[in-house]
């Protein structure tokens, strides 16, 4: 079969990875892709947004699967697109459709979702931008630390935790008075501050039945420490040492199960993955947040795990005739190290020359991210460049060869987070 995935960052490298050795998949296509998963696929320059250019594509091209990598397609309703369309409406689409991704387009809509099928998350409050000064009040009848969150997609970085009220009612006025997230924070939730340890769960569903699927944990800020400005992701390990098999269970039974109930109560049409961002804390494991997609840079770790062929059980997937269970998976470890553009998450320079891809280490795979192509040469094109993922037996064995391999890939500002695992006894 002819499949189209959709999107060029890590998360869709190590997608594109995995698919490539399906013995189903006759041509992967891959829009746009990047340097790196050339390996993979073909790479072609088809916008998602232009959706007459995207149809016919996939008619000139008989594709008879899509999957949809980023949440932003999602969240606009690509998967509607495919369905209400004549001529599209035979191709499996892996994503679900617009109503669905809610669960990630807004942290408001996904609440009111958790609270309805009672399933444990913070509490809260969602203020519009009508309701400047009622959401600045509201902040001083509260204990910190704060946490803000736009309603909307802000690519990762839209959740502030802050630990003073002088701040937060600073960050309040600017998301809420000066939209400081653009669209996305015409309306700000307000959330009880959960403390514990994170770390994320996934499954492949169908909107009735799911199947589990490698856990991980990743890491989200610029700085050593857990410090500094939120990013998309610095690095992940999988699995999670922490996460035994009475969390797993509690989370199964508490959190995966009642949701995937409440879609098929809602008659929500959900194909496709859920990113279950947990937390452990002395009161029990809580919801986050949902993503509507898998995440980034945890893909990278828990694809690599996955020990059987994607493409049936997304065409399982896509015909309603999942089954209920785990997801082979392998008994190796792994661990992925992100290296980004220095300055990131803010400001960056681009165009920066690569060496040492051509190297390599076994037992390590890089997939690139923020890459492009300019004569000849592979060049840094996004804040998080590239990552490495080790696997082995052991967790440790599995980071240090992560760090090894990207000893050897250089660019001119590179940085990392040299403490990926350090909290789980890894380094």
């Amino acid at each position: 079969m002819n499949v189209l995935l959709l999107g060029s960052g890590g998360r869709e490298s190590a997608l594109a990875w995995k698919m490539a050795q399906s013995p189903m998949v006759e041509s992967l296509f891959i829009a746009p892709g990047n340097p790196g998963m050339k390996a993979y696929g073909n790479c072609v320059s088809v916008d998602w947004k232009d959706r007459h250019a995207l149809a016919h594509f996939c008619t000139a091209e008989n594709i008879h699967m899509v999957v949809i990598g980023p949440e932003d397609p999602l969240v606009e309703g690509l998967a509607d697109y495919f369905a209400e369309s004549p001529e599209l409406s035979h191709i499996h689409v892996i994503g679900p459709k617009k109503e669905a991704a809610q669960l990630e387009g807004s942290k408001d809509f996904s609440k009111e979702f958790m609270r309805r099928h009672g399933i444990p998350t913070a509490g809260h409050r969602t203020f519009t931008s009508d309701q400047l000064e009622e959401a600045k009040h509201y902040l001083t009848t509260i204990d910190g630390p704060y946490v803000l969150k736009a309603d909307g997609l802000a690519a990762g970085k839209g959740v502030l935790i802050l630990d003073n009220l002088a701040d937060a009612l600073h960050e309040m006025d600017a998301m809420l008075g000066q939209a400081k997230f653009g669209a996305a924070s015409s309306r700000v939730v307000v959330e009880e501050f959960l403390d514990g340890i994170e770390f994320s769960v996934f499954v492949l569903t169908d909107g009735k039945d799911f199947m589990l699927m490698p856990e991980a944990k990743d890491y989200k800020r610029i700085g050593e420490g857990d410090r500094g400005l939120n990013t998309g992701g610095m690095g992940a390990v999988s699995p999670v040492p922490f996460v035994d098999s009475e969390v797993k269970k509690e989370v199964l039974s508490n959190i995966i199960a009642p949701t995937i109930r409440g879609l098929a109560h809602e008659k929500m049409d959900y194909v496709g993955f859920i990113f279950f961002g947990l937390i452990h804390t002395a009161k029990g494991v809580k919801v986050i947040e949902y993503n509507c997609r898998m995440g980034d840079p945890e893909t990278e770790v828990v694809i690599p795990r996955v020990d059987e062929d994607l493409i049936p059980l997304f065409i399982d997937a896509a015909t309603k005739k999942l089954l209920t269970r785990p997801m082979a998976q392998s008994e190796m470890a792994a661990c992925t190290v992100m290296q980004v553009s220095g300055g990131y998450p803010e400001a960056y320079e681009k165009g920066k020359p690569i060496s040492g891809l051509d190297m390599d280490i076994e037992g390590v795979l890089v997939f690139q991210a923020g890459t492009k192509e300019r004569d000849g040469q592979i060049v840094s094109h996004g804040g998080r460049v590239l990552c490495a993922t080790g696997m082995a037996p052991e967790a440790s064995t599995a980071l240090a060869k992560a760090y090894e391999r990207l000893d050897q890939i250089e660019f001119e500002g590179v940085y990392r987070r040299n403490d990926i695992g350090v909290d789980l006894g890894l380094r």
